[in-house]
């Protein structure tokens, strides 16, 4: 059997390319990282991506697979003799799925919004709902884990990539804001479950260190400064 084309279309800095990387680690895939520039958009990605035209993108022998929670799903099933992401029990699985939806839709814009709030009270408000998301996450913890490291149980699973993929944004937030947002004493479990999914053998080579996002972060901010502004109606 021919061995499959494996790519991956994305950048260092992204938490959500980061997900792909880590699952295709997970399950010892070897695969070629394609980094987008800043600023522009390949060929390649906007023909393999051309609804969103962002982000990652898995080419499975030329075929894409667009979002990441998508391509989470789509290589657990694919390379199915590797260690599971997702949890065998149907309703393990459901909640799971639960917990990366509000890490997208709820937790992770409280987080980015941090950066571009407007005045104190403005971002005072971000900082609290991100750390009201963190205790909701502890409780998540707390049932998923059933007193193992990981959400997943003994390794690493789908959810602890979903919230684990954000934490050097995370760290250059609080570093950024000089805030802390994942507190110890707030959420034990949480705290200690982030040190040992960034020291995890699938992970520690994709997680970007703090000052290099923290640079690469205040070129964004710039880059997005100095844009013009959109054209009136």
């Amino acid at each position: 059997m021919a061995k499959s084309e494996i790519k991956v279309l994305g950048g260092w800095p992204s938490p959500f390319v980061m997900r792909v990387r880590i699952a295709l680690n997970i399950k010892s895939v070897d695969y070629e990282f394609l980094q987008e520039k800043l600023g522009s958009k390949s060929q390649l990605l906007l023909e393999s991506n051309p609804v969103h035209k962002k982000i990652p993108v898995l080419l499975h022998d030329q075929r894409p697979i667009c979002e990441s929670l998508i391509i989470l799903h789509y290589i657990d099933e694919t390379w199915s003799s590797g260690p599971s992401i997702l949890p065998s029990d149907p309703y393990d699985r459901a909640i799971a799925r639960f917990w990366a939806a509000y890490i997208d839709d709820k937790w992770f814009p409280s987080l980015s919004g941090i950066a571009k709030a407007q005045g104190d009270e403005g971002k005072a408000a971000l900082i609290a709902q991100a750390r009201e998301g963190f205790l909701l996450l502890e409780e998540a913890f707390v049932k998923c884990s059933k007193g193992k490291d990981f959400f997943g149980g003994d390794r690493i699973g789908y959810l602890d990539i979903a919230l684990g993929c954000f934490l050097g944004w995370l760290r250059v937030s609080e570093k950024m804001n000089g805030v802390k947002l994942l507190d110890a004493d707030e959420t034990p479990g949480l705290a200690g479950w982030a040190d040992k999914f960034c020291l995890d053998d699938s992970v520690k080579d994709v997680m970007p260190e703090t000052d290099k996002l923290v640079e690469f972060a205040k070129i964004l901010f710039q880059s997005k400064a100095n844009a013009p502004p959109p054209p009136a109606n």
